[in-house]
């Protein structure tokens, strides 16, 4: 008899994702994915292979919504120096009500070196951040908003660093004068 789903997707993945964003990977047990998004065992086998399945959709997800999405938002609202400050600005203070820190930094940090699909992924959109970076500055330079003598693939890297180390210290629930500090910085190499 054919498996008949009886729960919608979108929304165990959304469930999942919040509790590997909150919890990591190897903290989020099979019962704690069963209780957070409401379906069985049999269910969540059944639906995405298994625990890592779950996890890589979730991961998925988090890129296409956190990152990707939200990185455009920005680029739409917001001049190109000010779509910078402003994704420092998100980093620094996180979204209200979310996990802290970046569930792609933190999987960067627990499952990429064991995980060659998920270190993929992982690379695949800090890569996608950088290039966000790297064009904001270009747009920047082309507008007079930005220095021309930026070199753009430089101050990119040296951004994403900047970004990256922003979204540990918030996932540590670091000082926010610390994280305001590090934000600071992403301002003061625009200059």
């Amino acid at each position: 008899m054919p498996w008949d789903k009886q729960y919608n997707t979108d929304e165990v993945v959304d469930r999942a994702m919040r509790l590997f964003w909150a919890q990591g990977y190897e903290g989020s047990s099979v019962s704690a994915l069963v209780g957070a998004t409401g379906i069985n065992r049999g269910s969540l086998y059944a639906g995405f292979g298994d625990k890592r399945g779950l996890f890589l959709e979730s991961l998925r997800r988090y890129d296409r919504r956190q990152r990707e999405e939200f990185l455009a938002r920005l680029a739409e609202k917001h001049t190109p120096r000010e779509a910078i400050l402003a994704a420092f600005d998100a980093a620094a203070h996180g979204a209200r009500g979310a996990p802290g820190g970046c569930l792609l930094v933190n999987s960067a940090l627990e499952v990429s070196p064991h995980d060659a699909q998920v270190r993929e992924l992982v690379n695949s959109a800090l890569a996608a951040v950088r290039g966000f970076f790297r064009d904001m500055v270009r747009q920047g330079q082309q507008a007079g908003e930005l220095p021309t003598t930026l070199d753009a693939e430089e101050t990119a890297e040296a951004l994403l660093g900047l970004f990256l180390g922003l979204r540990v210290l918030h996932r540590s629930e670091a000082d926010p004068a610390m994280r305001e500090a590090v934000a600071s910085r992403a301002r003061t190499l625009l200059e």
